[in-house]
C-alpha cells in the first residue's frame, strides 16, 4: 500500500503545473526542516499526516493556484525564467514624465526622490512651472550627489523650456522653433455658406473668423450664399508639415454684384481698398444736434408710469415729436415695429458687438433686414407707447449687455492723411493685386 500511494502521488505531482510543483517542493521542505529541528517531537505522524493530505487523487485540484490567487504574490519571481526577456540597467539620473491629470510639479519631482527643498528653489524664481498641462513632458537630471541638476518642461511642439542650475539657483532658457512663414492664395465660389464651403476652398475654421471679423464693419459674412465669390491672401506658418498658424493679409468678397475689400494694414487694422475703415466709427447720440438729458441710465430705476423698481437700459433725450433720429453706425436693421411698452421701435445690430435700439417713435423709416450708414435717418421721434411726454429712450448694447449710452466705449473713425493713405497703398498694393477672381 505505501509503494502504491508513493507511486500515486508521484503520478499526480509530475501532472501539476510547474508553479504548483514548487509549491509543494517548498512545503516539503519546510515540513522536513522543522522534522529535523525538533527530534524530540514524533515528526513520522506528523509526515505522514502531510501526506495523507494528497493521499486521495480528488483532493489534488482543491490544491489548484488561479492566476488571481494570492498565493502567486509569496512565491520568488526570477525574471531570466520569462524567455525572451532580460532585466536591463536603469539609468538613475535621468527621468521622464507625462504630466497627468492632478499633478503638479512638487507631486511627479518629489514621488521620484527630489526633495521638495530642490523643488521650492526650482519654482521661486520659475512661477510658470505652476502652469503644467495634461500632456506635457518633463525630463530631468540629477548630478551625483542625487540633486537636481537640469529640468526640461516641453511646453508645446514649438517651445520647450530648460531650468539649469548655476551658482545656486535655476536659470530659465527658452527654445522656440520658428516654422517656415509664405503667402498662399485661397480662392473659390461658393457652393454654400462661407462656413460650409471653408473646406472646400481650403479654409480653416480660424481663417473663416478672421475674414468675418475683418469684414464685420461693412458686411455680414452670414449673408453668402451659394455662387458668391470670395478670395483672400494668408500667410501662414508651416512648421514639420503643418500648417500652425496663418495671418489674414487681405480679403474680397463679391456677393450681390458688390465688392467688400479687407485689407491689412501696416498697423495691424483692416481698411477698404481706398484706406477708409467704413464703419468703425459711431456717432455719440442719434441726433443732429444735443437734446437735455431727461432720464439717466439707471440699472434700479423707479419706474413713473408703473412705480417699480425696474432697470432703466437707456437714456431718455427730452426732445419734440418729429425731431429726425440718425442711425449712430452702419448697420442692419433686425426690428422695426410697434409694440406695446416701446411704442413704435427700432433695433439695429452694427455687428457681432454692438446692437442699438429707438424707441417711442412717431414713424419708422426703415423695415427689417435693410443695410443702413451711419448718419442715415431712420425715423422722426414721438410720444408712443408707455410714455410720460415725447422723448427718444436710446439704448446701447455690447456683447449682449446693455450699457450706458453716454460713457459706452464706442468705436472711433480713424481717417488717414494725404501722406498715410499714399504709404498705406504702396504697403497693400502687393496683395491688392492678387485679389482678381
Amino acid at each position: 500500500m505505501p509503494i502504491k500511494l508513493i507511486q500515486n502521488s508521484a503520478n499526480v505531482f509530475s501532472n501539476l503545473p510547474g508553479i504548483h510543483r514548487v509549491l509543494l517542493v517548498s512545503i516539503s521542505i519546510i515540513t522536513f526542516g522543522i522534522a529535523f529541528l525538533n527530534p524530540n517531537q514524533d515528526s513520522s505522524i506528523h509526515l505522514i499526516d502531510r501526506f495523507d493530505l494528497f493521499s486521495a487523487e480528488e483532493s489534488i485540484p482543491s490544491m489548484a493556484l488561479s492566476p488571481d490567487s494570492e498565493f502567486y504574490d509569496v512565491l520568488p519571481f526570477y525574471p531570466e525564467e520569462i524567455e525572451g526577456e532580460s532585466v536591463q540597467p536603469t539609468d538613475q539620473t535621468k527621468f521622464e514624465h507625462i504630466i497627468q491629470s492632478g499633478d503638479t510639479l512638487s507631486s511627479v519631482l518629489n514621488q521620484y526622490g527630489v526633495d521638495i527643498s530642490e523643488i521650492a528653489k526650482l519654482t521661486k524664481s520659475n512661477k510658470d512651472l505652476a502652469k503644467l498641462q495634461i500632456g506635457q513632458t518633463l525630463s530631468w537630471e540629477l548630478n551625483e550627489e542625487g540633486d537636481l541638476n537640469t529640468l526640461t518642461w516641453a511646453v508645446s511642439k514649438r517651445e520647450t523650456r530648460t531650468y539649469a542650475l548655476e551658482d545656486g539657483k535655476f536659470t530659465e532658457v527658452k527654445d522656440i522653433i520658428q516654422g517656415e512663414w509664405s503667402d498662399h492664395l485661397i480662392t473659390g465660389e461658393l457652393t454654400a455658406s462661407l462656413s460650409e464651403s471653408a473646406k472646400l476652398i481650403g479654409l480653416s475654421k480660424k481663417e473663416v473668423s478672421a475674414i468675418t471679423r475683418a469684414l464685420s464693419w461693412q458686411f455680414n459674412t452670414n449673408k453668402l450664399k451659394k455662387g458668391d465669390k470670395i478670395v483672400a491672401v494668408f500667410s501662414r506658418e508651416s512648421l514639420n508639415g503643418k500648417i500652425e498658424q496663418s495671418q489674414l493679409l487681405g480679403v474680397r468678397v463679391q456677393s450681390g454684384g458688390k465688392d467688400y475689400y479687407a485689407l491689412k494694414a501696416e498697423n495691424g487694422k483692416f481698411y477698404n481698398e481706398e484706406g477708409y475703415a467704413p464703419s468703425q466709427g459711431f456717432l455719440r447720440t442719434p441726433t443732429n444736434k444735443a437734446f437735455k438729458v431727461s432720464s439717466h441710465f439707471n440699472p434700479r430705476r423707479l419706474n413713473p408710469v408703473t412705480k417699480r423698481i425696474a432697470p432703466h437700459n437707456g437714456v431718455d433725450y427730452a426732445m419734440p415729436i418729429g425731431t429726425p433720429l440718425l442711425a449712430v453706425g452702419d448697420g442692419t436693421v433686425i426690428a422695426a415695429k410697434r409694440d406695446g411698452a416701446a411704442g413704435n421701435y427700432i433695433t439695429i445690430k452694427h455687428n457681432s458687438q454692438y446692437t442699438t435700439r429707438y424707441m417711442h417713435l412717431k414713424s419708422i423709416h426703415v423695415k427689417p433686414g435693410e443695410k443702413v450708414k451711419r448718419g442715415q435717418k431712420i425715423g422722426l421721434s414721438g410720444n408712443t407707447g408707455r410714455s410720460t411726454g415725447p422723448h427718444l429712450h436710446y439704448e446701447i448694447w455690447i456683447n449682449g449687455k446693455a450699457v450706458n449710452p453716454l460713457k459706452a466705449n464706442l468705436p472711433r473713425t480713424e481717417s488717414m492723411s494725404s501722406s498715410e493713405k499714399k504709404e498705406f497703398e504702396a504697403y497693400i498694393e502687393p496683395v491688392l493685386k492678387q485679389l482678381t477672381f
